[in-house]
């Protein structure tokens, strides 16, 4: 008998009729004899819909409020997975974040977990129940208040759970069989993954793959969570395999390139003739950072004259407005001379542990890009990584001309 925690996303749980596939899924391991934790997200589209009651009540709500409004979806989807399970024989009972407890920090809208107490489940393991669990909602213990832990929440919460409640896996079940080599709708003979490491799946993650969230990665990789990416939309009774997110060392053939993501969430800035002084870089990056921009690429080249420097960086596209904003309204305390801009980019990246042991990966990508008439405009490295930032326009040819580069599109 093993403890496994399964975890079902919005569009897993759509409607009725949906809810009870994903039934028949818990039904399949109840009956095999294990104890199961499902952890459920809201109904696709209603998080959307509490979020713009919120919007449309008060242009500067509450956010502790905002919390209450946009928590209740997962606990509508955990009542009624539960009266489902009950209507099949299973005994079931459903769990909010604050019932665990889940605790979390007061950072709401965006809260960080804290800690989580099982010991309430235990007691209903200890009688056969399958645990329900509205995922993405906690509490923060000093105020008792309601909070959530933004968009995908629903991956930690779940992870969170399978650590706290030392399960013997994760599965993350959602509209898709696993972890893909990248895209396959940009390339069709991109193949499903059978094992990503933890690092691997991290930077994958970070840099645009949708599968799993960034922290739902970074808790499995801390507590050593095994975690299995799986499809909601196999038949219950043969599902298959999915991709096993595990440690590194559980990984027997190694490939130098894993997968290839891409993120069009980029917009770059140059600052010109920025003065060459210590110093420059925090009048450049603190505002920046206070406001919550997140920089990624920065590149800086130094002029002829050595007085002056460019410096060119990225940021998300959303907050591209608001970052040229608060660089122009700096601009005397910075003393650049230009700021330029675009938002039409894309950041393509190669992911692999296997990089740690060859030279010459990234290399041999910027010749294949040049060769396919590609510019680049940045670049960044890292041990198992190397992203380049590109023209949108040139997205699909850049990733299918990666992928074939390093062999990803053989079996």
């Amino acid at each position: 008998m093993a403890r496994l925690v399964m975890k079902f996303g919005g569009t897993s749980v759509a409607t009725i009729e949906r809810i009870r596939n994903v039934a028949q899924h818990v039904r399949r391991e109840v009956e095999a004899g294990h104890q199961v934790a499902v952890v459920v997200s809201a109904m696709s589209g209603k998080t959307n819909e509490l979020v713009a009651w919120c919007r449309e009540a008060a242009s500067l709500y509450d956010p502790r409020e905002y919390d209450v409004v946009v928590a209740s979806g997962e606990q509508v989807t955990s009542g009624l997975l539960a009266i489902v399970l009950q209507g099949m024989g299973i005994k079931a009972r459903s769990w909010q974040g604050w019932q665990i407890p889940l605790t979390t920090d007061d950072a709401h809208g965006a809260a960080r977990i804290a800690g989580l107490d099982g010991t309430g489940l235990e007691e209903g393991f200890a009688r056969g129940e399958v645990a329900v669990v509205a995922g993405f909602q906690g509490i923060h213990a000093e105020t008792k208040r309601v909070t959530t832990l933004g968009r995908g929440g629903s991956d930690t919460s779940a992870v969170a759970l399978a650590a706290g409640i030392q399960a013997d896996r994760c599965d993350i079940y959602t509209d898709v069989d696993g972890v893909y080599t990248t895209d396959p709708r940009i390339v069709p003979k991109a193949r499903r993954l059978d094992r990503v490491a933890f690092e691997e799946m991290l930077e994958m993650a970070s840099l645009g793959a949708k599968v799993l969230q960034v922290r739902s990665v970074e808790l499995a990789m801390v507590h050593n969570v095994r975690t299995f990416v799986r499809s909601s939309f196999d038949d219950p009774a043969n599902p298959q395999a999915g991709t096993l997110i595990c440690n590194e060392e559980d990984i027997v053939e190694q490939q130098i390139v894993t997968g290839i993501a891409y993120s069009k969430d980029e917009a770059q800035i140059t600052l010109r003739r920025v003065a060459d002084r210590p110093g420059v870089a925090a009048s450049i990056f603190v505002p920046l950072a206070e406001a919550n921009i997140n920089v990624d690429m920065i590149i800086q080249v130094v002029s002829d004259d050595s007085t002056t420097t460019d410096l060119t960086f990225t940021v998300p596209t959303a907050d591209y407005e608001r970052a040229v904003t608060i660089l122009e309204g700096a601009r005397g305390a910075i003393g650049f001379g230009q700021l330029q801009g675009a938002t039409d980019l894309v950041k393509v990246s190669a992911i692999g542990i296997g990089m740690r042991s060859h030279a010459g990966v990234a290399a041999k990508a910027f010749k294949a890009l040049a060769e396919k008439g590609i510019n680049i405009r940045a670049i960044t490295t890292s041990e198992i990584k190397f992203s380049v930032l590109i023209d949108a326009a040139y997205t699909e040819l850049a990733v299918r001309t990666l992928h074939s580069l390093y062999g990803l599109d053989k079996a």
